[in-house]
């Protein structure tokens, strides 16, 4: 199993050497691994410790089984988390993911907390895209994302209008990179210029910041974004049992 530390139990080296062929791309999302049998078959492994460190790669997230059909790379749904603390309803009454705009395009020099956030060296050169989200043409969210230079590069010659809804499946066909993870983190600010004017707010409205830094499957950043909708629409439910 290559470089996979041999003191660690059978099922954690396989469950390390799938996750590691995720991370370079051996498998994309969406795609399916090779079954248990042909696993152990390959591995020299009996089926319960195949079936072992699949269930451990399931509990983390990174694959999916279906029924009759195998196991797969999970592609994570983010915008869910809109939906999740926000209550985006249209004219009709649904509750969609909202549209997207594309404002602005620039590389700069990282500030300071985008590289702190990144893991980048200071002064580093940084992609920064604002966007404004829009629900039945009205706009609910300005988001603004910064992503290092190098990895992203093939961003800046690509038409605003061709950016799409959702950006991750616009990095991974132009940059071959995979959003896997993300964390999450939720204030209440009033709004400042040019948030103000892209949701059509007053200034000093109080609005929700969500930050977000999403990382590949290894861990390391990709995308550090700051998204803001107006504080009415913010909600937070959870079960205690």
């Amino acid at each position: 199993m290559g470089s996979v530390d041999q003191r660690l139990p059978l099922y954690q080296r396989l469950r390390d050497e799938i996750a590691g062929r995720i991370a370079s791309h051996a498998w994309r999302p969406g795609e399916a691994i090779p079954t248990e049998a042909e696993l152990a078959a390959s591995h020299g492994m009996a089926i319960g410790t195949v079936r072992k460190a699949i269930q451990v790669l399931v509990d983390e997230g990174m694959v999916e089984r279906f029924q009759g059909r195998g196991t797969f790379v999970r592609r994570p749904s983010f915008d869910s988390s809109l939906l999740r603390f926000l209550r985006f309803q249209g004219t009709e009454g649904r509750h969609d993911v909202p549209d997207s705009k594309i404002l602005s395009r620039e590389s700069a020099v990282a500030p300071d907390a985008v590289a702190d956030a990144l893991k980048i060296p200071r002064d580093s050169a940084v992609i920064r895209l604002l966007r404004q989200r829009l629900l039945d043409g009205r706009p609910v969210m300005a988001e603004e994302i910064w992503l290092p230079l190098a990895p992203f590069s093939s961003l800046l010659a690509l038409p605003m209008e061709e950016f799409g809804p959702l950006l991750y499946p616009t990095y991974e066909r132009l940059c071959g990179l995979i959003v896997a993870s993300a964390e999450e983190t939720l204030t209440i600010e009033p709004v400042g210029e040019p948030y103000a004017d892209i949701l059509g707010l007053g200034a000093g409205t109080a609005v929700v910041l969500i930050e977000r830094l999403a990382m590949n499957h290894e861990g390391r950043p990709l995308e550090w974004r700051r998204s803001r909708a107006a504080a009415s629409t913010f909600r937070y439910r959870v079960e205690i049992r």
